[in-house]
């Protein structure tokens, strides 16, 4: 099932660093964007944002859902930038904030406290070093009670799903913490509105060759005051069927072949009944004896249609990269 043209590198804390290749940046704090979509953060964005700007990142852009407290007053106080959503949703904000940032590098995370802006600079490095996106991996160093166990398993088991089906190592596909080119961020196609956009992001990620490094970051506990918004099962079932619906274009062999697996085994489970209930008994079921070989015979189909599918998207695939690597030499030569 592994896709052959993602490409992922995880970073531990011990690396001295990430070697600089002939696409190396220099990046500078003039040239990200702290981008913090919130909605209702009011205890927690102040300190955010003067993390950040301790740390010389003065160019903070607050996205807001709308927020019933005080969360874009207390921004605006501290010198962000305050942009009122035009929409809903997390994944709805990311897209129209992005389309206003005014840098080429855009570092993102959530405005509830538990991400440390100083690892902003850890975030940012693989970028100076030629890649495109960066996800922190909050595992590598979480508060013992930065996250329910529940949630915890919940994020694991949903990190082994996407491996699993889109066929790449993120160790952390729901973390909020991002760094990213505007220009790779143009290249995806993203349509979630809501909190399954990191998923989304992920997934696309692979499905266009984006060029990604995993990264350990610190993890704390939300402070007391501060509610979350998600809710750890009916959430976590969305993100999973999020997972199986993308895998629609990214690994449609995956995606169509366990349906057309379902389909076999439904119908193969139905036949053997049928038969059984006959040799056994002398009872006929001709009904059920054609809706089981209707299931059999759409099963095979979809796992003929799903091979197809793949060869398409894989010479889709090598084509595209081909095309980028001769953008990439031609605008060098200039």
């Amino acid at each position: 099932m592994a896709n052959d043209g993602a490409r992922v590198d995880s970073i531990s804390r011990g690396d001295e660093g990430i070697t600089m290749s002939e696409t190396s940046r220099e990046i500078t704090p003039e040239d990200v964007c702290i981008l913090i979509p919130t909605l209702d953060e009011a205890a927690t964005i102040g300190d955010v944002i003067d993390g950040f700007y301790a740390h010389g990142y003065t160019n903070v852009l607050v996205v807001d859902g709308d927020s019933d407290d005080a969360t874009r007053e207390i921004a605006s106080e501290r010198g962000a930038r305050v942009h009122v959503q035009s929409g809903s949703g997390k994944g709805q904000a990311l897209r129209e904030a992005v389309s206003i940032v005014d840098t080429p590098y855009v570092l993102m995370l959530d405005g509830d406290g538990t991400y440390d802006p100083a690892d902003a600079e850890r975030m940012l490095e693989p970028l100076s070093a030629g890649y495109d996106h960066v996800i922190g991996n909050r595992f590598a160093d979480m508060d013992d009670d930065a996250m329910k166990a529940l949630n915890g398993f919940g994020n694991r088991m949903i990190n082994r799903s996407f491996t699993f089906i889109h066929g790449a190592e993120y160790e952390d596909i729901l973390s909020g913490y991002r760094a990213f080119t505007v220009d790779s961020f143009e290249r995806l196609s993203l349509d979630s509105d809501g909190f399954t956009i990191e998923t989304e992001l992920a997934v696309e990620c692979v499905k266009h060759s984006v060029k990604t490094a995993v990264v350990p970051i610190s993890y704390s506990a939300r402070p007391e005051d501060s509610e979350t918004n998600l809710h750890p099962v009916r959430d976590g079932g969305t993100i999973v069927l999020a997972l199986y619906s993308l895998a629609k274009t990214s690994n449609p062999l995956f995606y169509f072949g366990s349906l057309g697996a379902g389909g076999i085994v439904s119908g193969g489970l139905l036949a053997v009944y049928v038969l059984v209930e006959w040799l056994w008994y002398g009872i006929g079921h001709e009904i059920l004896a054609m809706v089981s070989a209707a299931g059999i015979l759409l099963g095979v189909q979809l796992l003929m249609f799903g091979v197809l599918s793949d060869m398409i998207v894989t010479l889709h695939r090598e084509q595209r990269n081909h095309l980028e690597q001769i953008t990439r030499e031609a605008n060098r030569e200039d």
